[in-house]
């Protein structure tokens, strides 16, 4: 198929290099002549691991193109797949005026009957107002055809992108149009080979499936987070709780890590625009804001652990692993490590981190105390180690799940490890001489209850 992705960021790019790996023709098209520029050099402007290889296999044999004019790309095309930002608005509300206007953009130049996707992550009855926009448009230009707009929510983790398009769980198409359904089924025939997990229904109900899966994913993290800052009032180790609840097959295994809190674009983002779907028909969403609240609180952790175990701050050298909001990525939004540094650098700290690709990220929001010295970004892991009175460990990157802990306990001036992930165990920690600091790990006796007198 002859196929047009409008938004080469990270959801367009990974959306159009699959696509174009199973023989397709993609043209993507993206405002950003910078953007555009590094991707016809074969370089993304994203890091996902495989995506450049990907790039430029498929514009070598002649199936993938960038560029940033609309007008000539879309005359020839099949399927357009809106994959603009969806930023959060100041409200929590996702602000989905980028998909609009793309929408109006299309409708006033189309040649012939089109399928339009909307990729995007946006609130439910956005597709419906693309829709209303692009039958707008036709009717003043005096058109015959009427374009199929299609919801088809992407659910990629960063990091692992091109396996989950490659190897889908689902695939969720909204349409009410059988001749959209069946195009959209050809389309992604080659992803589901094995056994069919496309889901075909209503607009509405494909956008809500995103935001509902995105909150539900949230709402598990927030809960064992809630759990293990009671198993450590109580005594009780949280990987004994984790392991013995993931066994139930109501619940399983996945989403129930205990740790310093979830961040990135997709969970804090849609929690908020969910929380604003809901308050414009005045429904309160309690555990929704729970979740919200109890993630920002745990954000804190590493930070009230330090102070817990080494009291004042100041002038303390403070060690970082992780500076990413999850292993496989540089994203930085929303992250734990954002919390942490702010805390630190204020509290008047210095601290030496480590990150395999987000470094660049932090130094250019944080460009003042890299200048001043007082944060260190580090190209050795052992090296951010050097006279530190702690590691903290933000972010579970696999090189950091079996490191040399002797030398760590070496280069270490205080021989505390803050562990944000429960990545290390107690007892070998301890063997090394090292103080382990674990997220619900803390099994030494309780203190007593305070008892309230019945009356």
């Amino acid at each position: 198929m002859q196929i047009t992705v409008i938004g080469c960021g990270y959801v367009g790019l990974v959306t159009a290099t699959c696509f174009a790996e199973m023989g397709n023709r993609v043209h993507c098209v993206d405002s950003s002549a910078q953007r555009i520029a590094m991707l016809q050099r074969g370089e993304s402007p994203i890091f996902e691991p495989g995506i450049e290889a990907l790039i430029t296999s498929n514009q070598h044999a002649g199936r993938l193109s960038f560029g940033t004019a609309l007008d000539a790309a879309i005359q020839r095309t099949d399927v357009v797949f809106i994959a603009v930002g969806t930023p959060s608005a100041s409200d929590g509300s996702a602000d989905v005026s980028q998909v609009l206007a793309v929408a109006a953009q299309l409708a006033g130049t189309l040649e012939r009957q089109t399928i339009i996707v909307c990729k995007s992550t946006a609130p439910v009855g956005t597709a419906c107002r693309v829709q209303a926009i692009v039958d707008q448009h036709c009717q003043r230009r005096g058109v015959s055809w009427r374009h199929s707009v299609v919801s088809n929510p992407e659910f990629l983790k960063e990091g692992a992108a091109i396996d989950d398009f490659m190897r889908p769980d689902r695939i969720v198409i909204g349409t009410n149009d059988s001749n959209a359904e069946r195009t959209m089924r050809q389309l992604y025939e080659p992803f589901v080979r094995n056994h069919d997990r496309i889901l075909c229904m209503e607009r509405r109900a494909a956008e809500m499936t995103k935001y509902a899966a995105n909150t539900f994913l949230a709402t598990r993290i927030s809960f064992i987070n809630e759990i293990a800052n009671l198993c450590e009032l109580l005594g009780v180790d949280v990987e004994e709780v984790r392991k013995g609840i993931g066994s139930d097959q109501r619940i399983g295994h996945h989403f129930i890590y205990a740790g310093c809190g979830y961040g990135g674009s997709c969970f804090p983002k849609d929690i908020r625009a969910m929380l604003q779907m809901a308050a414009q028909y005045d429904m309160p969403m309690p555990i929704l804001h729970s979740v919200e609240a109890r993630n920002q609180q745990q954000k804190t952790w590493p930070l009230r652990m330090l102070e817990r175990e080494l009291g004042n701050l100041q002038g303390r050298t403070l060690t970082i692993w992780g500076l990413a909001f999850k292993p496989g990525t540089d994203d930085i939004r929303d992250a734990p490590s954002l919390v942490l540094l702010d805390a630190l650098l204020a509290s008047g700290a210095h601290v030496q981190a480590f990150d395999p690709a987000a470094s660049d990220n932090i130094a250019q929001r944080y460009t003042e105390a890299v200048k001043e010295g007082l944060l260190k970004l580090l190209q050795d892991p052992y090296a951010a180690l050097n006279n530190a009175d702690a590691l903290v460990l933000l972010t579970e990157w696999k090189q950091f799940r079996q490191p040399d802990f002797h030398l760590v306990a070496q280069r270490l001036r205080t021989p505390l490890v803050i562990d944000g992930r429960n990545q290390y165990d107690p007892q070998t920690m301890a063997s090394l001489g090292l103080r382990h600091v674990g997220v619900g790990r803390q099994v030494a006796p309780p203190a007593a209850p305070v008892l309230r007198e019945v009356v």
